[in-house]
């Protein structure tokens, strides 16, 4: 930690397992202080977490922070992507939030997309094709399922936005957030009224869309919190949209993130509709765009492969044609959201660590696949793939990328990308700059460059091979 030259923000991330809170200094983007408590999720198939879990650990984190909190001119919360928070007529959770990670939609989602003129008309409309993550078909499951909790609520949030009206008072979201709930279309970027009336959900219920730059509100009250009465609230976003900032990402750069789900993005000035469904045409915080592709099964999967072999998670060996496809939650990229996981080419003299090896393999396989749809045409494939996420450190992961991406890796210094880019957000409150220049001052990106190697275009090949052959067992699900 270190004392402030300038005015002091907070970022927030509030993702899956936990909320981190950063007190940063506007003017070089030193950590002047930061906190982090934990969340629970349910287990198995079902993926919910209370919200009021999120405020008390938010609480929690910023009391961690001391004075620094107090003396913060400016708040914004980066959250965990699509999760649906049903509010009742006094604000409370009416259930459990049903998180990104929850497939119990599939069903839902495939037939959303049936009826609204299948999956390039969805692309073309909304930017992406929905799936079990998006937010729409959740409030359809919800729906189907729940129908005394729908006629309860009084209000639909997503995670950040039920965090920044507990901030605020006021029910707002941004662009970049709302990009992911499958009822916003990025065609004309506002809530589309026939998506909505198809799963009859009452846009009243839904948060203004802040603008990028605009002030959501005010802490409307000390309360709990150590903020002075009257700190300035930025808009806040999604998690990716978030680290996106935090990096100071320009137009083209890839950026590969390895965490609870795994992702591969760029920003682009050209609005995404990708009619396969693979990238998520996002939009990002700024006014541009963040096409991004996203598996559910990434560092959690692989460690828990490394749990059952009694492994350390660096303990991978060479060689072995053993293909792992790590499904463990089922999964989002290949869209099988039944799918559990599957292992081929087992033989007597396959090792621990080989078996390993194939779990990171099976891991990235998707991500990079994803990776050319992503990206612009353009695009300058020299620029080296920037790695972030709590897996971006690890030697086992990197070299995994590195030889199955064949393209040179750096790994920025700065960690929790996602608190720093909502501090980011929030300090471009206050200096009126893009929120993305505010980081690249802050020198975020910065770290070591790993050069490429030649491209280990077998392994690709085999993967994808298993996979193409093995789709059917994989849709079908475990009985």
């Amino acid at each position: 930690m270190s004392s402030a030259d300038g005015p002091l923000v907070v970022g927030v991330d509030s993702s899956t397992q936990s909320t981190k809170a950063l007190v940063v200094d506007a003017a070089t983007g030193a950590v002047v202080a930061s906190g982090q408590a934990p969340h629970t999720v349910s287990a198995g198939q079902g993926r919910e977490s209370d919200p009021e879990q999120w405020w008390t650990a938010l609480c929690e984190a910023l009391r961690q922070c001391g004075d620094a909190a107090h003396r913060a001119s400016a708040v914004s919360v980066g959250g965990q992507q699509h999760g649906l928070v049903t509010l009742d007529a006094a604000g409370r959770p009416v259930r459990p939030a049903l998180l990104w990670n929850d497939v119990r939609s599939a069903p839902q989602a495939r037939r959303l997309v049936d009826e609204m003129g299948g999956p390039k008309a969805w692309a073309e409309r909304v930017g992406s094709v929905p799936g079990a993550s998006f937010t729409v078909t959740k409030w359809a499951w919800l729906a189907e399922h729940e129908p005394d909790a729908v006629r309860a609520t009084a209000a639909v949030r997503l995670p950040h936005d039920y965090l920044t009206q507990r901030l605020t008072g006021d029910g707002t979201t941004d662009r970049g957030d709302a990009s992911g709930t499958g009822w916003w279309a990025s065609a004309t970027e506002s809530y589309d009224d026939d998506i909505l009336a198809r799963v009859s959900l009452d846009p009243a219920l839904l948060p203004r869309v802040v603008r990028p730059g605009e002030v959501a509100g005010t802490v409307h009250s000390s309360g709990e919190l150590p903020f002075s009465k009257g700190t300035l609230v930025a808009a806040g976003t999604g998690d990716n949209a978030a680290a996106a900032l935090g990096l100071g990402l320009r137009p083209g750069t890839p950026v590969l993130s390895l965490g609870t789900s795994g992702t591969v993005y760029a920003v682009s000035r050209h609005r995404p509709a990708d009619p396969t469904g693979t990238v998520a045409g996002f939009a990002d915080a700024r006014g541009d765009w963040l096409p991004l592709a996203c598996t559910l099964n990434c560092t959690l999967a692989v460690d828990r492969v490394a749990a059952l072999l009694g492994l350390d998670r660096e303990a991978v060996e060479p060689g072995g044609d053993i293909t792992l496809l790590p499904y463990l939650d089922g999964e989002r990229t290949p869209d099988l959201p039944n799918a559990s996981g599957l292992l081929h080419g087992l033989r007597h003299d396959t090792t621990g660590g080989q078996l390993l090896q194939a779990a990171y393999d099976g891991a990235v396989h998707a991500l990079l696949g994803a990776l050319d749809l992503v990206l612009d045409a353009d695009a300058d494939l020299s620029v080296p793939l920037l790695l972030i996420g709590g897996g971006a450190r690890g030697t086992a992961w990197q070299q995994t990328v590195r030889r199955l991406s064949g393209r040179a890796v750096q790994v920025p210094g700065a960690r929790e990308l996602v608190a720093l880019g909502a501090a980011a957000q929030a300090a471009g409150l206050l200096t009126g700059e893009d929120p993305a220049a505010v980081a690249r001052r802050w020198g975020t990106a910065q770290g070591p460059v790993l050069d490429p190697v030649e491209q280990d275009a077998a392994a690709l090949a085999r993967i994808s091979g298993v996979l193409s052959d093995a789709a059917p067992l994989l849709d079908r699900g475990p009985r």
